[in-house]
């Protein structure tokens, strides 16, 4: 569905025909005015409507149709078509879940076509209406405004998960060291929720170094300090969100060592209680065979006197595991 149109003339919104072919042949007539048109998950004949009237390449609008795309940046004959794909972070779930937001660029037109419940545009196109200087570039401005809220929102959600990971971290390194199988758990979701970030991130690189040169077409050259400023934003996250599944995986082996210590000292202690059994087990099994010419069996003070050797055996042995840190 189509959720905001409007015209823009010398950075101002202004009244236009609600006829997308009108108001586009209005903008184009004026010279210094651009049509912007928003869309959320718009249906095939919804699209279809729009991709004729801005006659838009037909493997970009199956692209915007489909979602599920990498971020790109595609340069047709008649518009430059980027891909985008914003993160939320839902602090109930502690989770990340990415959107997708394209953005087609012409030469008085933007579409942009947003899936999912992250990344409203409506804040962005608020921002740029009370910025008429900034506006006043045109469809260019407004891809550098829509690519520089997703990219400030990656910042946002790298501190987030930032922070997830420092509690994870204080949690495996507490002497009590918690509930190994769920902090294993919550280790293997927390990559999870990295990796999410990592597919919408990274592939992103590629498309915003091409915008910092000037040289694609629909975009003014002029804007290659701010696409650069993005550009340089977006290294800090990925930089960032690097670090953090680098972090990751130390915390994760730092746990499964401590569980391998904590299993060596319970074979220990159960070793150790083992070998105290053993010897009073054997000197009772010894002497409770039935044989008739055995040491000591005629002695009054012979089982008065096991029983003092066994204990003192057993004290002997407990008081060497307790020295050695077995017990």
């Amino acid at each position: 569905m189509i959720v905001d149109s409007a015209i823009y003339r010398d950075g101002r919104r202004t009244q236009g025909p609600a006829d997308l072919s009108d108001a586009l042949d209005e903008a184009r007539v004026t010279g210094d005015a651009f049509l912007w048109v928003g869309l959320h998950e718009p249906s095939e004949a919804e699209f279809a409507h729009v991709a004729s009237e801005f006659a838009l390449h037909p493997l970009a609008v199956e692209d915007a149709l489909k979602a599920h795309q990498r971020p790109k940046l595609e340069v047709y004959d008649d518009s430059l078509f980027v891909v985008l794909k914003p993160v939320v972070y839902e602090p109930e779930s502690d989770r990340v879940s990415s959107g997708e937001l394209m953005v087609f660029i012409g030469d008085c037109f933007v579409v942009t076509v947003r899936h999912g419940e992250g990344a409203a545009l409506a804040a962005v196109r608020k921002r740029l209406e009370a910025e008429p200087a900034v506006l006043r570039h045109g469809p260019t401005a407004v891809l550098y405004a829509v690519s520089d809220a997703v990219v400030d929102h990656y910042l946002e959600v790298a501190g987030e998960l930032q922070v997830d990971l420092e509690e994870l971290e204080a949690d495996v390194f507490a002497p009590t060291g918690g509930n190994p199988s769920n902090t294993a758990e919550r280790i293997y979701t927390a990559k999870r929720q990295v990796l999410e970030f990592r597919r919408a991130s990274g592939p992103l690189a590629g498309p915003l170094a091409r915008l910092t040169t000037g040289s694609v077409p629909f975009v003014n050259e002029h804007a290659q300090p701010f696409f650069r400023d993005v550009n340089d934003h977006l290294l800090r996250s990925n930089e960032q969100v690097e670090g953090l599944d680098r972090l990751l995986s130390d915390v994760l082996s730092a746990h499964l060592a401590q569980m391998g210590v904590r299993q060596n000292d319970d074979m220990r202690k159960i070793s150790a209680w083992a070998a105290m059994a053993a010897v009073p087990t054997m000197i009772a099994g010894i002497y409770g065979m039935n044989f008739d010419h055995m040491p000591e069996l005629g002695w009054t003070w012979s089982y008065p006197a096991l029983i003092v050797l066994m204990a003192g055996i057993v004290t002997g042995l407990y008081r060497l595991f307790k020295r050695r840190g077995w017990l």
